[in-house]
């Protein structure tokens, strides 16, 4: 099967409503679970899959419940933990003698992960997969200091040990950690906008008036440049041409002595001459 798409219970609306009718779903033992899970694998049945997936929501319930210090909403972290959870059903080979409720556990946490990663900051926090699992594992050991919003040096180096990562790692997660979103725009306070960062972080580049100066001054720079050149004989262009001003790589004075038929050191006496006379030309 290309996907699998199931009706189970959402927890989109009503919450309790949503943990009271997975608690009535009985669990399985591990014949029916083989059984089932041979059903769907060989022959494709879907009710197959959805009696495992029922079966099995109140384990994604648990482990989301152990994320809620993440701020996010129970039902959306139970949502994505289904996702995981029906992932974990088409991937699960009975025949490795795995219960479900166990080779399901990776699959609902990386989804809940994933979900957490993407909509706790605005900007991400974690992009490789070392710096995902010292987010968690930061989190989880933070815990133990309770009343500390910021680790101390000591503590910073022992989190470090335990989790076998350098401290200025564990440092820098945790400023991540407790850094928050800034909104660009201002807010209203009493009628009247709060200054935000908006008001000061203004690309002066495309301001009109610079635009127009900047194109004037490039414009005169290469008519200076251009007429610089026409003040120089055929090869004195040529070698300063090719030395400073060509599009891919450089010359090199081998390169030109080869083509003028003169030693390296006739070219960059002839190139120093042709750079003086355009410096005298440009400053005319």
């Amino acid at each position: 099967m290309q996907g699998m798409t199931l009706p189970i219970p959402s927890a989109a609306g009503n919450i309790d409503a949503f943990i009271q009718a997975a608690n009535r779903f009985p669990m399985l033992s591990e014949a029916e679970e083989t059984a089932l899970a041979r059903r769907f694998h060989d022959q494709g049945d879907v009710d197959a899959a959805r009696q495992l997936v029922l079966s099995h929501l109140r384990l994604v319930i648990s482990i989301a419940r152990g994320y809620l210090g993440y701020g996010l909403p129970h039902a959306d972290l139970i949502q994505e933990g289904n996702i995981g959870l029906m992932k974990a059903v088409k991937r699960f080979d009975p025949d490795r003698g795995v219960r479900l409720v166990s080779f399901a556990i990776h699959w609902i946490k990386a989804e809940i992960h994933e979900y957490i990663l993407k909509n706790w900051r605005l900007v991400k926090v974690a992009t490789t997969k070392a710096q995902r699992k010292l987010f968690f594992n930061l989190r989880s050991l933070k815990n133990g200091y309770e009343g500390q919003t910021t680790l101390t040096g000591p503590q910073a180096t022992e989190v470090a040990r335990r989790l076998g990562v350098k401290a200025e790692e564990v440092v820098e997660m945790e400023t991540r950690l407790t850094g928050r979103d800034l909104a660009l725009e201002g807010q209203q306070d009493d009628g009247e906008e709060s200054f935000a960062p908006i008001d000061y972080l203004a690309d002066s580049r495309y301001e009109p008036t610079s635009v127009i100066e900047a194109n004037d001054y490039a414009r005169l720079q290469d008519e200076g440049l251009r007429d610089a050149l026409a003040t120089l004989d055929e090869r004195s262009r040529r070698i300063v041409t090719a030395r400073w001003l060509a599009d891919g790589e450089a010359a090199t004075l081998h390169d030109l002595a080869a083509e003028f038929g003169v030693s390296a050191e006739r070219i960059r006496q002839i190139e120093a001459k042709a750079l003086q006379k355009m410096r005298a030309a440009l400053a005319a």
